[in-house]
């Protein structure tokens, strides 16, 4: 409403700047002025009526901001031009037209409003995504479960499951709460909650969380934690802790007119004073016309367009480099950030297990190797069983048929190629061949462990031919990215919940900071807290359900693109491709952003202090001159032109 009502204002009141228009050929300026008047009194007073009460609110506290200024601003603009539309014969001649009108500001007080009206818009439906990531992270939980009680299995809702319920999980099945294994096995993905892409085994008294998702078998489990217990339950209670604690950034503008605001009312008072003692007759309208005219040059549009322009080229910019930006002070804060966290899974590496190494122990070759193991594999759901078949085929390798396929629970595959039974998985099977290894070769095996690779045993009969990996592979934008970051003065550390060798040959590889290894959702929030209890600003970097509490405490969340649709409504910003050279671009143009709005808000204040001046009447004594409507129009004008053309140079930024 706000926005359909100042268009025409603005458009009547620079009509005498666009010729071609020839308003004044359709009706006079007073009529004109009447119509300006009934467009802005709405915005005025329905639409943008808050901001008054906000700058009420400060004048009473006397914490000047943002919103002493465009309340004084724009009420002193819109009851001037009241005033000089009821009564043009109170102002002195040098404020009248020709034909004895007065000029008005009701465009200035209408477009001033409206932008920052849009400001707040945008602003408030940021917040509200903070609500959808809580909504995203209950939707993990079933809404019932299968409960066993006295031998026989009923379907019950979630919350009246109690400690020491068994509980039944069918095939595909999330988890309902936190417990034990008791009967049967398991393949569950955990992703969702630890971050790591390769499901994991499950057997008799091994722990299970609620949220997750069991693969391709039943089981019996006995539940430990129910309700607000639950580790998913912690991780919605620290998510809405974080955004609850976050405070509002104040804004650069916010600062600076704290102390332009005091110093416009002072000369404003001066101004009155000196015109009622020493003006010439009659001397209190040329006090209050003058002291007026001060106030509305302290507001002009340039102003109101400053942050506001520079934000939304910015963001703009960043949208097209890949960098969606959710929240505005985003941009702000990504450059102030000290140290960046980002996780391992999904965010440094591809998040998916790919065949990595393969190598013979006896007298198959290599490559015979690759495809006995992705042969048998090619039977198994497993994500690694699939990594391993993707990658023989990628290399050109046909693959045989395998007989009497079976998957076993805990250790791998097995089954009879050319007559001769093969298994492919971890030392439990071996030992089930009755396979031993030399020391050498445990010793390569435990080599490959080392670097973050998950060994399998390729057997034939009773001995181990070969050894074949998967590992998830490091992105190939990761390291140059880090670099960059470091070199721009900003620490990376890694958290990740993988196990401590392979958060370490990662962390060496990339000459990180610092990392820290086996994290759980409450670690990486906590350590987020700690590092902000220390005065740093810290930047979260992460793509799973397990980073969301950190992604919202930290002072910037950034989401991979490639990740969890909570992360992303977690997260100030986003990244479509899920690299890291996103946050390259992402800091290098919010150090662009920033600089812009400083010179915006230079030329802005700075047209202000020009004007005041004149607007005060120091010109008055000399040469007969008081604040012209057309020259205050022009300034306005010339000022919000400037501010618009510099923010538009943030379109041409180049990325290296």
């Amino acid at each position: 409403m706000a926005l359909a009502l100042s268009i025409p204002v603005f458009i009547i009141a620079m009509s005498e700047f666009i010729p071609f228009l020839e308003l004044d050929k359709i009706a006079s300026r007073k009529v004109w002025g009447w119509i300006e008047f009934a467009l802005a009194t709405p915005v005025v007073f329905y639409s943008c009526w808050g901001f008054f009460k906000r700058g009420w609110s400060s004048i009473i506290r006397w914490n000047p901001n943002m919103w002493t200024l465009i309340s004084i601003g724009v009420g002193a603009a819109y009851l001037f031009s009241v005033f000089a539309l009821l009564i043009p014969g109170a102002f002195p001649e040098q404020f009248k037209d020709a034909i004895g009108n007065v000029h008005l500001y009701f465009e200035a007080a209408a477009v001033i409003l409206t932008l920052v009206l849009l400001g707040q818009v945008l602003e408030l439906r940021a917040h509200s995504k903070t609500n959808s990531a809580i909504k995203a992270l209950l939707n993990l939980v079933p809404p019932v479960a299968r409960v066993i009680r006295n031998g026989e299995e009923a379907e019950i809702p979630l919350e009246e499951v109690k400690k020491g319920d068994i509980l039944r999980v069918r095939p595909g099945e999330k988890i309902p709460v936190d417990g034990v294994l008791t009967t049967g096995n398991a393949v569950v993905d955990e992703s969702m909650i630890t971050g790591e892409p390769i499901p994991v085994d499950k057997s008799q008294n091994d722990q299970l969380t609620g949220g997750t998702i069991n693969d391709n078998t039943s089981f019996e489990m006995k539940a430990e934690k129910v309700g607000g217990d639950t580790l998913l339950a912690q991780i919605i209670e620290m998510v809405n802790q974080a955004s609850r604690s976050r405070a509002p950034i104040q804004k650069l503008a916010d600062v600076v007119a704290k102390y332009f605001v005091q110093i416009v009312i002072g000369i404003a008072l001066v101004t009155f004073a000196i015109w009622a003692i020493w003006g010439p007759d009659p001397a209190y309208v040329y006090a209050f016309v003058n002291a007026v005219a001060v106030l509305i040059i302290a507001c002009p549009c340039a102003l109101g367009l400053a942050t506001p322009m520079s934000i939304m080229v910015g963001s703009g910019r960043m949208a097209q480099a890949g960098v969606l930006v959710k929240d505005a002070s985003a941009i702000e804060e990504m450059n102030k950030i000290d140290i960046l966290i980002i996780d391992k899974t999904g965010t440094i590496t591809e998040g998916k297990p790919a065949l990595k190494s393969f190598h013979s122990f006896g007298e198959l070759s290599e490559e015979d190797i690759l495809r006995i193991a992705a042969s048998v594999d090619a039977n198994s759901e497993h994500p690694v069983a699939n990594a391993i078949v993707n990658g023989a085929k990628e290399k050109g390798i046909e693959l045989q048929k395998v007989e009497q396929f079976k998957a076993v629970t805990g250790k791998g595959v097995k089954g009879v190629l050319d007559g001769k039974s093969i298994g492919l998985g971890n030392s439990r099977l071996s030992d089930d061949f009755g396979a031993t290894l030399p020391k050498e070769q445990q010793e390569m095996v435990k080599e490959w462990q080392l670097t973050g690779q998950t060994v399998m045993y390729l057997l034939i009969e009773n001995k181990v031919e070969g050894i074949i990996s998967v590992a998830d592979t490091i992105k190939k934008s990761s390291a140059k990215a880090i670099q960059d970051l470091q070199n721009m003065g900003v620490k990376v550390y890694m958290l990740t919940g993988d196990n401590k060798y392979t958060a370490k040959a990662v962390a060496d590889e990339l000459e990180l900071n610092d990392f820290e290894a086996d994290c759980l959702p409450e670690d990486k929030y906590k350590k987020v807290k700690e590092l902000q209890s220390q005065g740093l600003k810290v930047a979260m970097a992460g793509d799973g359900i397990n980073d969301a509490p950190a992604l919202e405490q930290a002072d910037i969340g950034i989401a991979m693109g490639t990740g969890t649709d909570i992360a992303m409504q977690s997260a100030a910003v986003t990244l479509v491709k899920g690299d890291l050279d996103g946050i390259v671009r992402a800091r290098a143009l919010s150090h662009k952003v920033m600089r812009n709005i400083k010179q915006n808000l230079f030329f802005a204040f700075v047209y202000n202090s020009l004007g005041v001046p004149v607007a005060a009447g120091v010109l008055f004594p000399f040469f007969g001159i008081l604040l012209s409507p057309m020259i205050a129009a022009a300034a306005m004008s010339f000022s919000s032109v400037s501010v618009i053309s510099n923010a538009l140079r943030l379109r041409r930024v180049k990325f290296v």
